[in-house]
């Protein structure tokens, strides 16, 4: 699988840290989970392998997305796609992988997809609590934060799904948590694996919450007139643009 980030324009006309002044983050209050790397592999989570041929596409888009959210505070990024299986999960992964890869950034990926949970079931841990028991139960944030192992990378994902999970993306309550996880630490990107645009309201109510959009689609299988549809959903001034899922 490769990736590249396109404007809407494309579619149209079809040595040490410590020492340069990085400071490792605690994971004292997170909960620590093992991930086997040959299912990361199987999933297609690339971002584990950084001499991988496939890295340097997500190097790039990871490069594209700082340069286009930097200049203004952004960093609240929601991967969606127009429609389910086109590879949204996937990226918005293996774009917090590469993030946590950067010198100068950690990487915060929260499952938002409120109806499927799949992030950590890609990554292949088993997960009690996630996003919907925050909003829902006030279990306590660290409660739902998850270290798999690699440096300056955490993961909320749950095995909770639930079936009213527009109001939640777009309560009071999450925009507060939303705003929390992006003024607490100045270096993090938080990445939120959010629903498909056209088959769910989900995507829509989120996106106000967020500073800035991604969407994926598939290389021969995304409808241009999809693509379309989905990019009138969400706020033109949010988006940073398309990301070719290319599937081998």
């Amino acid at each position: 699988m490769a990736t590249e980030i396109l404007t809407e324009q494309d579619f149209i006309d079809s040595d040490d840290e410590t020492r340069l002044g990085w400071n490792s983050p605690s994971y004292t209050q997170s909960q620590s989970v093992t991930l086997a790397p040959d299912v990361l592999i199987a999933n297609r989570c690339i971002g584990i392998e950084p001499d991988s041929d496939e890295i340097e596409h997500y190097k790039l888009l990871r490069t594209q997305v700082q340069q286009r959210t930097r200049d203004k505070g952004w960093n609240t990024v929601m991967v969606t796609s127009a429609n389910p299986g086109e590879g949204k999960t996937v990226t918005a992964i293996n774009l917090a992988l590469t993030f946590a890869l950067e010198f100068s950034n950690t990487a915060l990926l929260v499952d938002a997809d409120l109806k499927q949970q799949n992030i950590h079931k890609t990554l292949g841990y088993q997960s009690n609590y996630g996003l919907s028991d925050y909003l829902l139960h006030d279990q306590p944030l660290n409660d739902l934060i998850v270290w798999p192992g690699i440096e300056k990378l955490t993961i909320i994902s749950g095995r909770r799904t639930i079936e009213n999970s527009t109001e939640l993306l777009g309560s009071t309550r999450m925009r507060e948590l939303v705003h929390e996880m992006k003024s607490r630490y100045d270096d993090r990107y938080v990445i939120f694996d959010v629903p498909p645009l056209l088959n769910v309201a989900d995507a829509v109510a989120f996106a106000p919450i967020v500073d800035s959009i991604l969407m994926v689609v598939e290389e021969g299988r995304t409808a241009n007139s999809d693509i379309q549809t989905a990019l009138k959903m969400i706020p033109q001034d949010k988006f940073l643009g398309f990301v070719m899922n290319r599937k081998k």
